[in-house]
């Protein structure tokens, strides 16, 4: 449960600077755009109010808190998992990415009302839309290894 605890409060933290470097560092909220290595790494300020691309999203103080308190939810069922089902490192690691990048996410809903997405990357002739943030790349992570690690990976 220790290192999930660890990796959660690492990607919490990571995810934190890189916002406030980014998006008021570097005064992104305003700017708008940053091209860093373009196409393939650009800053581009969206603020999600919704869940992934957007969906969900609704100019709405009470769907705010709803979306806050499923990632909040969803947090505290992973880490009574871990505590229950004590999965191996592996396990441990991926529970932590999901629990801090959502933590991190919430933390964005609760101090400016929707998500800080900012990181844009495109590549070989196609543009990518989207901007996401570590939070949202941790989430991804954390979700898929613990759907790919094997239910019978616990630890001795």
């Amino acid at each position: 449960m220790r290192l999930t605890l660890i990796t959660a409060l690492v990607v919490l933290v990571i995810d934190q600077i890189t916002k406030l470097a980014v998006v008021h560092g570097l005064n992104l909220k305003d700017r708008g755009e940053i091209d860093v290595f373009s196409p393939y790494l650009n800053f581009r300020m969206a603020w999600n109010e919704g869940i992934n691309f957007g969906l969900l999203s609704r100019q709405d103080d009470l769907m705010r808190w709803i979306l806050i308190a499923i990632a909040i939810a969803i947090s505290l069922a992973v880490l009574w998992w871990i505590h229950r089902e004590r999965p191996r490192r592996a396990g441990m690691i991926a529970a932590g990415l999901l629990v801090g990048g959502a933590i991190g996410n919430v933390i964005d809903r609760v101090i400016y009302g929707a998500v800080a997405d900012f990181l844009n990357m495109s590549c070989c002739g196609i543009e990518n839309p989207y901007a996401f943030n570590v939070a949202d790349i941790a989430i991804f992570l954390g979700a898929a290894a613990l759907v790919l690690i094997p239910a019978d990976q616990k630890a001795g």
